[in-house]
């Protein structure tokens, strides 16, 4: 040891502070001899836990939106950061969800694409945040194959495509491979408002389950989602929820999403998406009456009251029990 210091002295104040500093390092066989028992290693950062499964039941599940993009038309730029996405999803987590939906890009009519790369650069780490903390359900909110699987390697364990596999088919083979549920939504590239909403709905929902079986989907994988807001009229997305019934032709759970859009505040008169609130539960209600099982919200905390007593109302002899 003395040798290595005077090595170390020869070749400057440098060298001897490296040398000194290895030395530090390496441990002393005595103190070895006397702790034999290895020291506790701490997992690795961002280990996801099991997802629990998806499971549909009494009442209608509630989907919680943490956009993860500057230009989302309701929050877009509040949750660009990492660590303020991964605060709103456990903040959504304390108020009740059943699920987090977590997108990477924008939707909203005109918004601006972005690369897949960008994408996952978005919503790998906060899936894998989310998903080292708790086992609900996490979805990727994404029209991409290469995207979904990042999301799910990281933790996600739904896909939920706005094109439903019509954008990239792909993204079906993905589902497959991997076993998971897929939302499958229709989606138009401008609305026409000459068209049968509920006929063209089902028949593009159709096509997408054609896609998602050729590819090895099972049925039970699919989720089927109307498109509120998305290539329909005012008065065509409104019709979604008062016709959703109609979606039960297909055989498949059904989702909605009608939160603080537009249509919503049309019908309220409230300008600003914050403020439709309670009329994005009235819809959702409506909605779970024609066969809801899931509802994608903004607003998480009302949504799980009112599906719980929507769930009460329907089933009041399971109040009675917990009483």
């Amino acid at each position: 040891m003395f040798d290595k210091y005077l090595f170390a002295l020869g070749r400057g104040v440098r060298g001897a502070k490296k040398a000194l500093d290895q030395a530090a390092a390496t441990p002393d066989p005595a103190e070895a001899a006397r702790d034999v028992t290895p020291a506790p290693q701490p997992a690795p950062v961002g280990r996801p836990l099991p997802r629990s499964p998806l499971a549909l039941g009494a009442r209608p599940l509630v989907m919680g939106i943490v956009n993860v993009t500057p230009d989302s038309f309701s929050d877009g730029g509040l949750y660009l950061d990492h660590q303020a996405a991964i605060a709103h999803g456990l903040a959504l987590l304390e108020e009740g969800a059943d699920i987090l939906d977590i997108g990477g890009e924008s939707t909203r009519p005109g918004h601006e694409p972005v690369s897949a790369d960008e994408e996952i650069a978005r919503v790998v780490p906060v899936i894998a945040a989310l998903a080292a903390r708790s086992s609900v359900p996490i979805s990727i909110d994404t029209m991409k194959a290469r995207v979904a699987q990042a999301a799910l390697d990281a933790g996600a364990s739904i896909i939920n495509d706005v094109w439903g596999f019509q954008h990239d088919p792909a993204l079906a083979r993905v589902a497959a491979e991997r076993g998971v549920p897929a939302v499958i939504m229709h989606n138009r590239l401008e609305d026409d408002p000459s068209i049968d909403v509920m006929a063209e709905i089902i028949a593009f929902l159709s096509r997408s389950i054609e896609i998602g079986l050729a590819a090895g989907m099972r049925k039970d994988q699919f989720i089927v989602d109307p498109g509120f807001g998305f290539g329909k009229t005012h008065a065509q997305s409104l019709t979604t929820v008062r016709d959703l019934a109609q979606l039960k032709a297909l055989g498949c759970p059904i989702l909605l999403g009608v939160s603080r859009k537009r249509a919503i505040g049309l019908a309220t008169g409230r300008s600003e998406p914050k403020e439709r609130a309670a009329g994005s539960v009235a819809a959702h209600l409506m909605g779970a009456m024609q066969g809801a099982q899931i509802v994608r919200v903004h607003d998480v905390a009302a949504h799980v009251d009112a599906m719980k007593v929507f769930a009460a109302v329907m089933d009041p002899a399971r109040v009675e029990m917990r009483a």
